[in-house]
């Protein structure tokens, strides 16, 4: 099949990209599509032409598979340049009829265009520094041109699309149309012909004066960084914008083209490629899915932070979820609580007064179970208590309706135990919501022993549906992230009582990327809380290892973080995180206790030792099947852990440092290395090449199963 079809409809050719499901600009579409422009701008018998895209879009961008390739190669053979300079070259007029998305390579391929033509629903971007890198082929330069400088700045350095509406207002569009797309387009390319083509890089630059130019670049320059903190790629795309406002079209093109393969190879696109990649290989959901059916009701047990905040996750997607609470004030705190997130979200133009009217009203507070007979799914998110837990199950066996799904949301405990409460125990599957549930997009899935494989499909599908990333993990305590949550902060400790500080190890880790270190992180979430689960950890690790101790000492000072006032750190009344020599002093008792001498320690060293401590468990639970993928793990602690995206996640991480690198560290370190560590960098493999191994195994036995069912 022609990746471009090719049609002549009264004297105009039709070139139609067909590359499902998203009309991605791939190698061979690249060449379809020369090949196709040539064709019509030959032939005598052709007037105009018209550019659009099968399917539900346009052209949703370049293809991704190809960056990597040669993001890794080294090498970036594109024409797709070129082919643009062609078809703004033309002397016949040529429309591009956008529907869908016009998005990277998308539009600019639209912006070489004589003039474009939108749908109303239609979305336009330059997302390409989500990826780390920026527009390659003039994206930076014809832009500025149509729209103006600040439109494409925003546009291209943050990397958010603009409606069809929107994209008219700054000139990037020409005409919004209802319907009928292909036939207001072919009226315009019918219009213009025979006028001279307007050529976008031959539009009048006006960019004002070159004191304002600065002004505003200077603004970006010093704006950017704070939303898109150490991140390459939008710096680039000002540098490559300014270079419009500097030089001619060839030689900006050409500045373009020179940033865009340096960012392309540098090791933050390689990570945010893969994170591209991980996250599609995340939302492959069974085939079972279907067997369930779609959530149509929902009810939480629960009205705390993380039970009304899940209540909320309901509502956004238009799903009417019942929220109980034992006690009339903790109920009315709850409700009250929920409406004050739903005003910010108005007043910061998140969501417009009257949506958040619609989704408050799908959350029906109560104090008993009447109604819960009704949902497809109920949540229990009571307190972090297996016998608590256990009591609740044993109730909702007795109200929920048959084939309904029952999910529990603890952090760590055993979805066996909690299911041999309830008689329904194929229903029962562990949905690990990450708090503020209605903001954070992370939730391990973590199905029992007993639960079946449709209900398991069943959460997947819902995850979906709720804009979750939702990666299924193993049955183990923790799951992934509290499971390497608890060696990153184990190994934090340490640091302290060999000779770092709190502050140290938070700042050399904030500075490295992590969003928060270890220590504000857990003062923030609370020290009660992490030592509510170290005793179902502590049967994971071997009574010889070494065990830090001034998080207990913090914790019999009733010192629990910032709820306190006090914890790692003192806290003013605004909660300011303030050094604390009583901290200091609880360090030096525990070290001496310890036998630690103390001593300097480089901030290299606290990074190596916290990331490659994940790294190492992170191989363990590979080993112990509780990830099906090190991708996952990366999404995981990206997503749920503030571990930065543009250096992929752990896994990925330890990859581009080279498994040797990273095993002779651990062996250095004292620590004992996971097997697979050791396999993989004895074999000079890595973890995304276990990954593409599994995922051949798994293709195999999906395809064995369907041959028997």
């Amino acid at each position: 099949m022609e990746q471009v079809q090719y049609r002549i409809e009264d004297r105009i050719a039709i070139l139609t990209i067909e590359n499902p499901p998203v009309n991605a600009l791939s190698a061979r579409v690249q060449e379809s599509f020369q090949q196709a422009l040539a064709r019509a701008i030959d032939d005598s018998k052709i007037d105009a032409i018209v550019l659009t895209g099968s399917g539900n879009t346009f052209i949703a961008g370049a293809d991704i598979k190809d960056l990597q390739r040669m993001a890794n190669e080294g090498a970036v053979p594109s024409i797709l340049p070129r082919i643009l300079f062609d078809v703004e070259s033309a002397p016949k007029p040529v429309v591009a009829a956008i529907h869908g998305n016009a998005f990277g390579g998308g539009l600019e391929v639209a912006l070489a265009a004589h003039y474009r033509i939108a749908t109303a629903d239609a979305r336009i971007g330059q997302p390409e520094v989500k990826l780390g890198i920026i527009p390659g082929a003039g994206g930076t330069q014809r832009l500025p041109r149509l729209a103006g400088l600040e439109a494409a700045l925003e546009m291209c350095a943050f990397g958010e699309p603009v409606r069809a509406e929107d994209a008219q207002r700054f000139g990037i569009v020409d005409r919004v149309v209802e319907e009928n797309l292909l036939g207001h387009a072919m009226e315009v390319a019918r219009e213009l012909s025979g006028v001279a083509p307007r050529r976008t890089r031959e539009l009048a630059v006006n960019f004002g004066n070159p004191e304002s130019n600065a002004a505003l670049f200077a603004g970006y320059r010093e704006r950017v960084p704070k939303t898109r903190k150490k991140l390459l790629a939008p710096l680039a795309a000002i540098d490559a914008i300014e270079a419009a406002t500097q030089s001619r079209f060839e030689e900006g093109c050409r500045k373009e083209r020179e940033i865009f393969h340096r960012m392309l190879v540098s090791s933050q696109a390689k990570a945010l490629i893969h994170v591209f990649f991980a996250e599609r290989a995340a939302r492959k959901i069974p085939a079972a899915s279907s067997a369930h059916g779609e959530i149509q009701a929902a009810a939480v047990v629960g009205a705390g932070t993380m039970g009304r905040g899940i209540a909320m996750c309901f509502a956004d997607a238009g799903i009417p979820v019942r929220l109980k609470e034992a006690y009339p004030e903790a109920l009315a705190s709850a409700i009250k609580a929920i409406e004050a997130s739903y005003e910010s979200s108005v007043r910061k133009g998140r969501i417009a007064d009257a949506e958040m009217r619609t989704r408050f009203s799908k959350i029906q507070p109560q104090l008993d179970y009447a109604g819960f007979e009704a949902a497809d799914i109920i949540v229990e998110a009571a307190f972090e208590n297996l016998e608590v837990k256990r009591v609740l199950f044993s109730e909702l066996a007795g109200v929920a309706k048959p084939g309904a799904i029952l999910a529990t949301n603890t952090s760590y405990l055993n979805i066996d135990d909690i299911a041999q409460a309830c008689p329904l125990a194929e229903s029962v599957i562990g949905l690990h919501f990450f708090s503020p549930a209605n903001v954070m997009r992370l939730l391990e899935v973590a199905p029992g022993k007993a639960t079946s494989a449709r209900v398991t499909a069943a959460a997947l599908a819902l995850a979906k549906r709720l804009g979750k990333i939702a990666i299924v993990a193993g049955n183990c305590p923790g799951f992934i992230g509290n499971r390497m949550l608890r060696v990153y902060r184990r190994e934090a400790q340490l640091l302290l009582e060999e000779g770092a500080s709190p502050q140290q190890v938070d700042r050399a880790l904030e500075e490295w990327g992590m969003a928060m270190g270890p220590f504000a992180a857990q003062d923030l979430a609370g020290i009660d809380i992490a030592m509510s689960s170290r005793h179902v950890f502590s049967a994971m690790e071997p009574p010889e290892l070494r065990q830090p101790r001034v998080m207990e000492m913090l914790y019999a000072l009733g010192r629990f973080g910032q709820k306190t006032g006090a914890g790692w750190y003192a806290y003013d009344e605004k909660r300011n995180a303030l050094p604390d020599p009583k901290v200091d002093a609880l360090i030096e008792t525990a070290a001496s206790e310890a036998g630690a001498t103390r001593r300097p320690i480089s901030n290299e060293e606290i990074v190596e030792r916290a990331v490659y401590a994940l790294v190492n468990e992170g191989a363990r639970i590979l080993e112990d099947g509780c990830a099906r993928r090190a991708s996952d793990i990366d999404l995981v602690y990206i997503n749920g852990y503030g571990f930065p995206a543009y250096r992929g996640g752990p896994m990925h991480y330890a990859d581009e440092a080279a498994l040797d690198t990273v095993h002779q560290r651990v062996l250095e370190f004292g620590w004992k290395p996971a097997p697979l560590l050791t396999h993989l960098a004895k074999s000079r493999s890595s973890f995304s090449a276990f990954d593409a191994k599994a995922s051949t195994l798994r293709a195999a036995a999906d395809d064995a199963n369907a041959d028997h069912a």
